[in-house]
């Protein structure tokens, strides 16, 4: 077998193998956006204990609490509903993308949304899901750590003006902090 071909051959079987310069810019991107993620799962628990310290304790401080330790009283049925009001009206007036625990959501945008989040469903979703889960809702925060990292991974593909196949690489990178 001639140089030339053994070469073909092996440019051939390595194919599969070989990164162009598009490949390692998203490899990139998605290294910054899976570090954006993981910040926005933090600020997500600081904000959940934020609001868990102003609602059952009505002091300003993102440390963390645990409810049983409140001594509130009657309170203690009110609280509940007083963060589903909150949350409702966040999304009668705000977004309806807020409803749900994250994760049908995250995968319905995938597959149907071209991977596509908007800015204000972005703010919204950490934000409900923090009084949500902050006034003693039974919901756990790995959903809206999910979407909150998607919406970072979804905002960040969009300011890049990536393709949709690209989108998704970045939605992934950004939802793997949960």
């Amino acid at each position: 077998m001639s140089l030339a071909s053994q070469t073909l051959v092996d440019r051939h079987r390595l194919a599969d193998h070989t990164a162009d310069r598009r490949m390692l810019l998203l490899a990139g991107m998605a290294l910054v956006v899976g570090t954006g993620g993981a910040l926005g799962a933090w600020m997500l628990i600081k904000l959940i204990a934020l609001a868990t310290n102003l609602f059952w304790f009505g002091r300003l401080s993102a440390e963390d609490a645990v409810i049983t330790d409140a001594s509130v009283g009657v309170l203690v049925v009110a609280i509940p509903i007083i963060g589903s009001v909150i949350v409702g009206l966040m999304a009668r007036f705000g977004s309806e993308k807020i409803r749900g625990h994250g994760i049908p959501e995250a995968i319905e945008t995938i597959l149907f949304g071209e991977s596509r989040l908007s800015l204000k469903v972005a703010i919204l979703k950490p934000l409900s899901s923090a009084i949500s889960i902050g006034s003693g809702g039974p919901f756990g925060a790995e959903g809206p750590i999910i979407m909150t990292g998607g919406a970072i991974g979804s905002l960040f593909a969009q300011c890049c003006h990536l393709s949709a196949a690209e989108r998704k690489t970045l939605l992934v990178a950004a939802r793997l902090p949960a």
